[in-house]
Order: C-alpha cells, then sequence, then structure tokens
C-alpha cells in the first residue's frame, strides 16, 4: 500500500492512516488479505441464511404454528433492514474494521439466544437482535470492497464472493439438515458462535484498512420513527384477514398510524442533518432504479423461496439434510451468474443487460414453480430453482455495483448501505404478504381436506393452529397426513402465484437502469483527490 502525504496515528496498536489528499494503492495481495477476514464475516450471514431456511419447518412445528413461520425471518430483517444505513454512517466516522467486529459480536451474541429459545416470542425477539448485528455484515463488507477496488475491477474479486456463497450453499444445507435429523435445531444457531469466533480473530489481523474519519451525527431519531412505521405496516401486512379482519378497528388504526409515521420520517430526514437515509440520493436516477428493482426483487425472493424448504419436508417427505440438498439448484444458479456475470462485467465494461436478462429469467423461474403438485417431479422442481437463482445471481450484485458506480465516492458507503436496506425492506415485506397468503389459504383448505372430527379437535382458526413437525406428521394416520399435504400444496401455490407479478415488476424496472461508464479507480483512491 502506497500512501503520500498521510498522517499516521497510533491507536490500538495498529497504525491507522488518516487521509487529507493522497493516492491510495492496495496490491492484489494486500487485497486478498482484507477479502479473508470479509470473507468470514459474510460467511456467518450466509450459514445463517441456509442453515435456518433448512431448519425452519420443524422450528416452527416444535415452538409454534405456521402462521409464526414469517416472523422468524421477518423480526430478523426488520431490525437488520433499519440498522443498515446506520452502518455506514458509523463506520465512516470509526471506521470500518470497529464497526465490522461489533457487527459479527452482535451477530454471535443474537445466535447463540436464539438456540436457548424457549418459545417462539423469545426466538422472535432474540433473531431480532441477530438482525442488529447482520445489518451490517453484508452491507460493511461491500463499502469496504468498493473502498479497496474499482468498479471496473471489482468483477475479477466477484468470484471469490461468489465462493463463499458457494460453500455456504453446499455446506449450510447438510449441516442445518444434520443437526436437524441428528442433534437439535437449537445447533442452527449455536453453530454461528465458533465462525464468529473466529472471524474476530481474523479480521483483527487482516483488517489494518486506512481512515479516513468523517464527523457524522448519527440519526437516531429518524431509525426508531423508521421502526415504528415499517413494524405497522408490516403487521398491517400479516393480521388483515388473518387474525383480524381487514375492516376491524385494530387494522384501521395500525395502517393509519403507519403511514403518518412514514410520512413523519419522510418530513423528518428533510431537517436532519444527517439522515439516516439521504433523501438527496433519490436525486440519482440510478440510485432509484437500483434501489426500487431491489425492493421488489427481494420481495419475490425473500417471500416465497423460505417456503421451498417446508414443501420438500411436508409434501415430498424427505429428510431435512435431504431438503438442504435439493435446494443446491438454486443455490448453485445464484452462484453461478453472479461469478460469470461478473467476470463478464469487468470484461466488457457494462452492466445494464445482465439484469436485464437476469429478470427475464427470474419470471420464467418463478411461473413454473406455480405448476408444482403433492406429485411433481424432483427434476421439475431443479429447473425451476436453477432459473430463479440464475436470475438472482445477476441482478442483485450488479444492482449494487451500478450504485456504487454512479455515485460519489464520499457517498459509496451510505449508497451501499441504502440499497442492502431496499433488499432487507423488501424481503421484510415479501416475507410477511407471502406468510398472510399461506396462513389464510390453509385456514381455507384445511377444513376442506381434513376429516370434521380433526378440525373441530383444532378449532379456531385451523390455518394458524396447526402445530406440526415432518417427523410428526409422517406419524399421522394415512387420510390425516393426505388431507394436510393437500391443503398445503393447494396454499403453496397461490403463494407462488403473487410472486410471479412482482418478479415481472423487477424485470420491468431492471430496462429504466441507466448504463454509465464504470471508473477506473477505487473509492479510497477518488476520495484522496476530492
Amino acid at each position: 500500500m502506497t500512501i503520500d502525504k498521510a498522517k499516521a496515528v497510533e491507536s490500538d496498536n495498529n497504525v491507522k492512516i488518516e487521509i487529507p489528499n493522497s493516492e491510495v494503492h492496495m496490491t492484489h495481495k494486500q487485497i486478498l488479505l482484507v477479502f479473508s477476514g470479509l470473507m468470514l464475516g459474510m460467511l456467518l450471514a450466509a450459514l445463517d441464511q441456509t442453515i435456518v431456511a433448512t431448519a425452519l419447518p420443524t422450528i416452527v412445528g416444535d415452538l409454534g404454528g405456521l402462521n409464526h413461520l414469517s416472523w422468524v425471518v421477518t423480526a430478523y430483517l426488520l431490525t437488520s433492514t433499519v440498522t443498515t444505513p446506520l452502518y455506514g454512517k458509523i463506520s465512516d466516522l470509526y471506521g470500518r474494521k470497529k464497526i465490522f467486529q461489533f457487527a459479527i459480536a452482535i451477530f454471535i451474541t443474537g445466535s447463540a439466544l436464539s438456540g436457548l429459545s424457549q418459545n417462539m416470542t423469545e426466538l422472535i425477539a432474540f433473531r431480532a437482535l441477530q438482525g442488529l448485528g447482520g445489518g451490517g455484515l453484508m452491507a460493511l463488507a461491500m463499502a469496504i470492497i468498493a473502498d479497496i477496488v474499482s468498479p471496473r475491477e471489482r468483477g475479477r474479486y466477484q468470484g471469490y464472493t461468489g465462493a463463499v456463497f458457494a460453500f455456504a450453499s453446499v455446506l449450510g444445507p447438510l449441516v442445518g439438515g444434520f443437526f436437524v435429523d441428528h442433534l437439535s435445531w437449537r445447533w442452527a444457531f449455536y453453530v454461528n458462535v465458533p465462525i464468529g469466533i473466529v472471524a474476530l480473530f481474523v479480521t483483527s489481523i487482516v483488517l489494518n484498512l486506512p481512515v479516513k474519519k468523517t464527523e457524522h451525527k448519527i440519526d437516531y431519531i429518524g431509525s426508531v420513527i423508521l421502526v415504528i412505521s415499517i413494524t405497522c405496516i408490516l403487521l398491517v401486512l400479516v393480521w388483515g384477514g388473518t387474525q383480524y379482519s381487514w375492516g376491524s378497528t385494530t387494522i384501521v388504526l395500525l395502517g393509519i398510524f403507519g403511514l403518518v409515521t412514514l410520512l413523519g420520517f419522510l418530513f423528518y430526514e428533510t431537517k436532519a442533518s444527517e439522515p439516516v437515509l439521504p433523501l438527496k440520493l433519490f436525486r440519482n436516477k440510478v440510485f432509484n432504479v437500483a434501489g426500487s428493482t431491489t425492493f421488489v426483487m427481494a420481495m419475490a425472493m425473500f417471500g416465497s423461496i423460505i417456503y421451498l424448504p417446508l414443501y420438500m419436508q411436508l409434501v415430498r417427505g424427505v429428510s431435512a439434510t435431504m431438503s438442504g440438498l435439493e435446494l443446491l439448484p438454486l443455490m448453485a444458479g445464484i452462484v453461478t451468474s453472479s461469478i460469470g456475470s461478473g467476470f463478464l462485467v469487468s470484461r466488457l465494461g457494462r452492466y445494464k443487460i445482465f439484469p436485464i436478462i437476469g429478470g427475464g429469467v427470474l419470471v420464467v423461474g418463478m411461473y413454473s414453480l406455480t405448476k408444482i403438485s403433492a406429485t411433481s417431479s424432483y427434476l421439475m422442481l431443479s429447473i425451476g430453482m436453477i432459473l430463479i437463482g440464475i436470475g438472482l445471481g445477476m441482478m442483485m450484485q450488479n444492482m449494487v455495483l451500478a450504485t456504487q458506480n454512479s455515485v460519489k465516492p464520499s457517498d459509496i458507503g451510505t449508497a451501499t448501505s441504502a440499497i442492502s436496506f431496499f433488499r432487507s425492506l423488501g424481503g421484510s415485506f415479501g416475507t410477511a404478504i407471502f406468510g398472510a397468503v399461506l396462513t389464510a389459504r390453509l385456514s381455507h383448505w384445511l377444513p376442506i381436506e381434513l376429516p370434521k372430527a380433526v378440525t373441530n379437535k383444532i378449532g379456531g382458526n385451523i390455518g394458524q393452529s396447526l402445530t406440526l413437525t415432518p417427523a410428526q406428521l409422517d406419524k399421522l394416520p394415512p387420510a390425516i397426513r393426505h388431507g394436510i399435504v393437500t391443503a398445503f400444496v393447494n396454499s403453496l401455490v397461490p403463494v407462488f402465484e403473487v410472486g410471479v407479478p412482482i418478479a415481472f415488476i423487477s424485470w420491468v424496472l431492471t430496462w429504466f437502469l441507466k448504463e454509465v461508464k464504470l471508473r477506473e479507480s477505487s473509492g479510497l483512491k477518488q476520495m484522496s483527490v476530492e
């Protein structure tokens, strides 16, 4: 690393570099060293998704009904959504390394407590704590990459981040399935603890990054208002039509309060000295398209894919381990297209065509899943999952790249966090919407497919009351098992049907993405001459 006219400051036995007007250059070897630390942090987030997804059917069967499944995911996404923009600002103030390690520490604390949960309320609360750390893992890793690698060269290194997801996509389902089948679903959370400790150790050694310290006022008030607003709107989507009628006082008041606080948040952000979500970013057309595309794409991705392991275990009757393995086509599609499109972007210097192709493929993949039945072949499922994976892989990384390339280098951290914010926000809404659709349809189909004696015994809203693990389902009398499986398939198809138009909207939005020439220098180098 060469740093001219830089001021070195001793801190915590490491040399921090405050850069007034300097040129920063890191060798390929130095960049790889930094990447080793980043990839461990990213591995935590990637493994959590694949391991927990495999364990979810058993978790909700053990601790609560199917209606709680979406909240196990939503609680994590909600807190990670709101904290993601904060991490960008705070890391500008205290340095990326310290805040990245802080995020890891919070994440593993939440993981350990999630494993200790005795009921759904505790699990949802501790998943929310886990999300407070998870919000910084991906956002800060992407921001650090943008700091040290130019947009034109970023595709060259995208293969390393892709390798993390490839490793997690293979190891996660196997480990998650093994824990559920042979130990306990609790180990799906405990496993994060030793990995996190190793990540803290490695990042302490390798993340010796230059620091361009920027004073910030953290927008805590705006963040609190945003949490309240999003929570109210999510509750409307989850409770409306299931626990409460759409016209009930509870739903109406929650909806009004959610919208009022959202407008209040937008107004407050115009007055805040340093808003958590700077409205000036919305003057950038690339950011607008990338943010809206990411939001809608994430709705389709998170809101539907989390139900695939449930289908594998409840309908196909496979073990948790096998259900994880059967998801590999999806992960393979994401990793392959992400790495491949990244390589081509670096080679060609153009990125717009890849999200457009990916969006079209995503729509086809989502549509294919609307044809599933209780007797669908694994080949048919694999084709659908591969197509969805290819589409997502081409879209996700390139939306981040387009955004980072279009904003001022000093805004890279905030803009990257904002895109991650939209991805998590879309995931939260998608999970809530599709969870509500599944619960509502189960309440319709279960009384039709099950014997009257069974439905009378369960009573109430049967779609919310049903509590059953895959292992328990296998032990039921054939008639009852067949009824539950049939009802579940009939209820799951509408979930994917809702996902098709959502995926189509994300594809349409990609056509409006503006092609901007990729910069040849890294974020730190650009900032040194600002």
